[in-house]
């Protein structure tokens, strides 16, 4: 087992270098940068400019005295390649012997553009060392900003995964035992339409129904707590909690019940049939030993070993709808807003921290099959 785990640490290695070039050179077609998309914000807006660096008069200074009447007439050139050494597309050459501080106005200086394979292995070399640099328009680290929207996506993650295999394995076992009868029909027919609904329309539903939207104000509408969260009891805060997250999160969990239900009643299915059972059955043993005592463990081996790789795939996919319906500031929304504003760092920092998380949990996913199953040996698997 120690050989395929290491087997499988080192082939982390090139995947994640192979999605972060893939990634990389596609990002190169896209229409648009951050430079192009900040200029067409300012010569729109005016006073856009305060999204440059630290914010506020940051950008006014890097403008000039007369910066709000630049974008009718054009922004000025120095601007331009002030942005383009800020954002790390061009650095300053100084001549040999010059000893000032480097700058576009020195003559001894001047702007070269970094090829973009030299800037790929420099973005390479500081994620390795874990610095996921800063966003270009907020002004906070990128490893801040996924920290400050995590909240948000691991209540949607958790919760919807949880909820799913507490409903979902007790309906297909139920489905496994009925089979064929009115019972496994209807719970088929409920799950497939549950499955049909889109997640943001029944997320409309219940904003309409339970929401204030036209029938009762039973739930909140936005946030995952109350303005006076923290003035509230220990016992208080929980029930808060959950009152704000109970629409979104059923939101998010009703298409989830369909595949899993009918994964865990095919498993039950396909051991049901099996010599051991039929065995067990002629010892005399309950129904509910059987079932439980020994179809159970072999049945749910593929059902439970896949509930990391679920919660991982959930919790990265946070839904930019749902989050965007209930006024929740999470990972979706952070992601869609990064794609727009072409905020690289943003973009690739959590594509890499998150391809290098998801790339573990697969390796946590086979010792999860082992740890329910020791009969499975990796150790006979070519990887």
């Amino acid at each position: 087992m120690a050989a395929y785990i290491l087997r499988r640490l080192l082939l982390i290695i090139p995947t994640l270098v192979g999605i972060m070039i893939i990634n990389f050179a596609l990002i190169q077609f896209v229409p648009g940068g951050p430079i192009e998309n900040l200029i067409a914000r300012i010569e729109g807006e005016g006073d856009a400019s305060e999204q440059i660096g630290g914010g506020g008069d940051a950008g006014i200074e890097q403008v000039g005295g007369d910066e709000r009447y630049a974008g009718s007439r054009g922004l000025p050139e120095d601007f331009i390649e002030e942005l383009e050494l800020q954002f790390g597309f061009a650095r300053l050459v100084c001549s040999e012997g010059f000893t000032g501080t480097p700058d576009l106005e020195a003559p001894e200086c001047s702007k070269e553009a970094i090829p973009l394979v030299e800037r790929f292995f420099l973005m390479m070399w500081d994620y390795i060392r874990l610095d996921f640099g800063e966003s270009y328009f907020r002004s906070v680290g990128v490893f801040e900003l996924v920290l400050e929207k995590m909240p948000v996506s691991i209540t949607l993650g958790l919760w919807s995964t949880l909820i799913a295999y507490m409903v979902s394995i007790p309906l297909g076992v139920r489905k496994a035992v009925k089979d064929g009868t009115p019972f496994d029909t209807w719970t088929s027919g409920a799950i497939i339409v549950a499955y049909a609904i889109p997640g943001f329309l029944f997320a409309i539903l219940l904003l309409v129904l339970f929401a204030g939207g036209s029938y009762w104000q039973i739930f909140p509408l936005r946030g995952l707590t109350s303005d006076n969260f923290e003035e509230l009891s220990v016992g208080g805060k929980i029930l808060d909690y959950l009152w704000h997250i109970a629409l979104p999160v059923i939101a998010s969990t009703i298409s989830s019940f369909a595949t899993l239900t009918l994964l865990t009643k095919n498993s039950f299915l396909d051991e049901i049939r099996k010599q051991y059972v039929v065995t067990a059955r002629a010892k005399g043993l309950s129904e509910s030993r059987v079932l439980y005592g020994h179809i159970f463990r072999n049945a749910m081996l593929i059902v439970i070993a896949g509930f990391p790789a679920l919660f991982v795939s959930v919790f990265f996919g946070g839904s930019l709808i749902i989050e965007t319906l209930f006024s929740l500031d999470g990972l979706g929304r952070l992601g869609f807003d990064a794609v727009v504003a072409r905020d690289y760092p943003v973009v690739f920092g959590t594509l890499y921290a998150f391809g290098l998380l998801g790339l573990l949990i697969g390796l946590v996913s086979d010792l999860m099959y082992v740890l329910i199953d020791p009969r499975i040996d990796f150790e006979a698997r070519q990887v």
